[in-house]
């Protein structure tokens, strides 16, 4: 297990464009190994890699539930549909959460370790970590769609970090 460095707000690295990954080796794996370790190790439902400093389009999400660990390499949004507003938090911002408004159900393609692509389709919760990630691989923070800020107590049994 190794367990990463979070960057923390503010940091050029989170605001800059990631690049494309283009080696899918040991490395990468390894890379991905550490990322998990490093999201649950902070209690996050996700992590970009430039979370932990490095500029590459990669993710990680696991909300918990069936779907399991969703490895995000080089994610592309196919599709949006329908509208959700809710509580999102960042590993990167701690202790900051806002209202963020994202679609209901997306369609992503991305790679996986291996460079294989595949497609997933994402509602909900699932949907809102998925784009999170995705938007600090283009370096956009939450902070920029937060539309209310929310106290700590508004959050009460709330899954919001990332």
């Amino acid at each position: 297990m190794a367990v990463k460095q979070i960057v923390m707000f503010p940091n050029e690295v989170l605001e800059t464009p990631c690049e494309t990954v283009t080696v899918f080796d040991k490395k990468l794996a390894k890379l991905l190994d550490d990322m998990y370790d490093t999201m649950i190790e902070f209690d996050g439902v996700g992590l970009a890699a430039p979370q932990i400093g490095i500029s590459k389009r990669i993710a990680v999400v696991d909300i918990d539930d069936e779907t399991g660990t969703i490895e995000l390499i080089n994610p592309k949004l196919l599709e949006m549909d329908g509208s959700q507003n809710g509580p999102e938090g960042c590993l990167s911002f701690p202790g900051l959460f806002g209202e963020v408004e994202r679609p209901y159900t997306i369609k992503v393609e991305a790679q996986n370790r291996r460079g294989k692509k595949y497609t997933i389709v994402a509602e909900d919760f699932l949907a809102r970590a998925i784009l999170h990630e995705m938007d600090h691989l283009d370096g956009v923070l939450f902070t920029s769609k937060v539309t209310r800020y929310l106290e700590e107590e508004e959050l009460e049994g709330v899954e919001a970090n990332d």
